[in-house]
């Protein structure tokens, strides 16, 4: 386990675990959390680019709501870009093993996509008595390091099995990685061979949004973080491909239910270089 970094000024009190070395498995990043202070956490979700794989390990349950007033426990999944998402624990009890994984990956290993969407989903409900039983396992090791390699195992035996993801749909990801979200998808369409009707398809089937929405998730990913690093909303627009301050902002309210403002200090961006040194570009 590699040793976290000193976090910023005004940052919960989270210890942060992270792997000696990076995965294996490409599109898979993983980090522990845990809080000794005291009291309750909350913590408003600003979405990655990922599909997010969250277990909780500690001696009460982590509760996720969902923005439409449903409450998920212990074992949680949630979908690209779920709106209003909010994660409760109590402060000396929190732990929990957090993966990430790219959306051509999770289409694999959770198997599904399309029908995940931008929801949050009980790891229950697409792994079965399977999600208890890795839970347990992930509770009584002794290290997160072991911690880790578990979670890597469980993964990658799925990655082997599961649905293949279309090579060009993955192509597709991979460039607006790339371009931070900045590609028409008139032109990776033209690209990989295929109509636009067809890309659309099936690119929505496998990572469970549109080419165009996953676009925009992208470029909203990079600009918050730039928000994060204390960058203006008018150098973070004009440089993320925005038409304008507004156009910034109507995205971000949309992808994160909150101003701009709170984006620049959001608990989570603000870890993110040290928990998510690794994000799942693939």
């Amino acid at each position: 386990m590699r040793p976290a970094e000193p976090l910023p000024a005004g940052v919960p009190t989270w210890d942060i675990a992270v792997p000696s070395r990076p995965s294996r498995l490409a599109g898979v990043t993983m980090a522990g959390f845990s809080d000794r202070a005291n009291g309750l956490i909350e913590v408003d979700a600003i979405p990655p680019p990922a599909v997010v794989v969250v277990i909780s390990l500690g001696d009460q349950p982590i509760v996720v709501n969902d923005g439409t007033g449903r409450q998920r426990r212990e074992r949680i999944v949630t979908g690209l870009a779920p709106h209003g998402v909010r994660g409760q624990g109590l402060a000396g009890s929190f732990e929990c093993l957090q993966v990430r994984l790219s959306p051509v990956v999770a289409h694999t290993v959770l198997g599904t996509a399309s029908e995940l969407g931008r929801a949050v989903v009980a790891l229950d409900d697409l792994w079965g008595h399977d999600a208890a039983r890795i839970q347990e396992q992930l509770r009584a090791a002794t290290s997160w390091d072991e911690r880790f390699a578990i979670a890597e195992v469980v993964l990658g035996r799925r990655l082997d099995s599961g649905r293949v993801v279309d090579p060009e749909v993955v192509y597709c990801w991979r460039q607006m990685v790339a371009s931070r979200g900045r590609v028409r998808v008139e032109w990776l369409a033209t690209e990989v061979g295929w109509s636009r009707q067809r890309l659309w398809s099936r690119f929505r089937s496998q990572i469970g949004l549109t080419p165009k929405r996953a676009a925009q998730l992208v470029r909203f990913d990079h600009a918050a973080h730039r928000l994060a690093a204390g960058h203006s909303t008018a150098v973070v627009a004009a440089d993320s491909g925005y038409a304008d301050q507004s156009h910034l902002h109507r995205d971000i309210v949309a992808f994160a239910g909150v101003t701009p403002a709170a984006v620049a200090i959001a608990p989570f961006l603000a870890v993110d270089d040290v928990a998510w040194a690794d994000r799942p570009t693939r």
